[in-house]
């Protein structure tokens, strides 16, 4: 089996170890409602659709 010929660094192990951290998700509060959603998505509040502060469409209910 092959051995590493010099023990690797602190520094270069911390590195590489880097890009495996996962980042939280950032929430946007909208203006018109107050709800928080995710950024540039559409999302549904008290039955209606909202994208970028205007409402797309509204939910049917059925009698």
């Amino acid at each position: 089996m092959p051995n590493p010929k010099r023990k690797t660094s602190k520094t270069r192990r911390d590195k590489r170890r880097t890009h495996y951290k996962a980042t939280a998700k950032q929430f946007a509060v909208d203006a018109t409602t107050g709800e928080h959603h995710l950024q540039h998505r559409a999302y549904w509040h008290e039955g209606k659709l909202y994208f970028n502060g205007n409402v797309l469409m509204e939910k049917e209910v059925l009698a």
